[in-house]
């Protein structure tokens, strides 16, 4: 199909709750991808972190190929062996806990909040603290836990029982805990939030707040986790372990699958009727996601991971050295933010009309997420692109 067709299509039969480009992605290998015209972009912010080996990895496509030749789906009635096997990769490269499974990340996050509440209910505690400017997802549980009001507009009145304390900040989070808290939920770092890193003395002051109080410690790594720090997850920068995890985006490259991963005895809470997916856990979707870790594993891409970080951070912060509308460039591993003093979104636009994929976040930060084994090729081309457009920001040229 011709875009002008692709474009009626969409205005006619799809509901507009999405700001578009004029582009429409057919085909993609790697850290490139095609438009239905036929032109070639450098993706460097795929799916939003998704496809986090880059588009179509080979190991992905068979595994999902063999996978839907011999069971595409069955319910949760009964054992699914793809479903235990990636429960049993996932503990063993986390903390040791045990899994449910669902479609995304947003679902991984409902699943937290209601494993946390049931988790103290004979208590009376059904409070969660989270931090301002996060992210959670969009159904009704994850935009309160939110701590953006954007979100938040039409939806009112939210869930009762969430408070938000600024990033950071222990000790506004300690002068809100009560009776009725029973959790503190963060993202190790905020994406949708401008790339927020969590400060070491903070993530071991939260640690160490919840054991005093008897509360969970839930960490949202939906967009962080999965290799994309250089570490498996986010949390293994800090020393420390979450009671609940949640996880998505990345851990199907592509394929919707979400996982919630908790202390087993905290895990117990959970049983049958408690809370259920019809589609979470499928042999399609855990096939996706073995193929992903094992990838990930086998091609040594934690240490790639770490190697192209440093190098592309390197590039960056000689950029903002160079232009002095950059206030901060921040992130870790291939998860990357740069803060400027002005609206990102027309060096986004020059960037993507050179064809060149990078993301605007919070308004202000231009956002990279490539994926862990990025050529160092089509980086340093999406890098001069880059360069360009702020060169010419700063020259009111765009």
């Amino acid at each position: 199909m011709e875009f002008p067709d692709i474009e009626s299509l969409f205005d006619r039969y799809v509901i507009g709750n999405y700001s578009r480009h004029p582009i429409a992605f057919v085909r993609g290998e790697g850290s490139l991808i095609w438009d239905s015209d036929g032109n070639r972009y450098i993706d460097l912010m795929p799916g939003w972190g998704t496809t986090v080996l880059g588009h179509c990895h080979p190991r992905v496509v068979t595994a999902v190929q063999r996978q839907a030749g011999m069971l595409l789906h069955v319910d949760n009635t009964f054992y699914i062996p793809p479903q235990g096997e990636l429960a049993r990769e996932l503990s063993e490269k986390s903390f040791g806990g045990k899994c449910f499974f669902c479609n995304s990340g947003t679902e991984a996050v409902e699943a937290a909040i209601k494993l946390a509440r049931l988790s103290k209910q004979d208590e009376g505690r059904f409070k969660i603290i989270t931090m301002r400017d996060s992210f959670h997802g969009r159904t009704m549980g994850a935009i309160t836990a939110t701590g953006q009001e954007k979100y938040h507009r039409g939806y009112l009145p939210l869930l009762p029982g969430f408070a938000h304390t600024p990033m950071n900040d222990l000790e506004a989070v300690e002068e809100v805990v009560d009776d009725e808290t029973c959790a503190v939920m963060l993202e190790p770092i905020q994406g949708e939030g401008g790339v927020r890193v969590a400060d070491q003395e903070f993530m071991t002051g939260l640690r160490e707040l919840c054991d005093r109080n008897d509360m969970l410690l839930i960490l949202d790594e939906v967009q962080c986790g999965v290799g994309r720090t250089g570490e498996w997850f986010g949390y293994q920068h800090y020393g420390i372990e979450p009671d609940i995890m949640t996880l998505a985006k990345a851990l199907g490259s592509g394929v919707p699958v979400g996982a919630m991963i908790a202390r087993a005895e905290v895990a117990e809470n959970l049983v049958p009727g408690t809370h259920a997916s019809t589609f979470g856990g499928n042999p399609l979707a855990c096939a996706a996601a073995l193929a992903t870790l094992r990838t990930i594993e086998q091609e040594g891409l934690l240490e790639t991971c770490r190697e192209t970080s440093e190098y592309l951070f390197g590039r960056l912060e000689d950029f903002r050295e160079q232009f002095s509308f950059i206030r901060e460039v921040r992130g870790r591993g291939l998860m990357c933010g740069m803060e400027l003093d002005r609206p990102g979104l027309p060096i986004f636009q020059h960037c993507l009309h050179r064809r060149v994929r990078i993301n605007c976040t919070h308004d202000t930060v231009l956002r990279l997420l490539p994926a862990v084994n990025v050529p160092r090729e089509l980086l340093d081309h999406g890098l001069r692109v880059l360069l360009e457009a702020l060169e010419k920001a700063e020259h009111g040229e765009i």
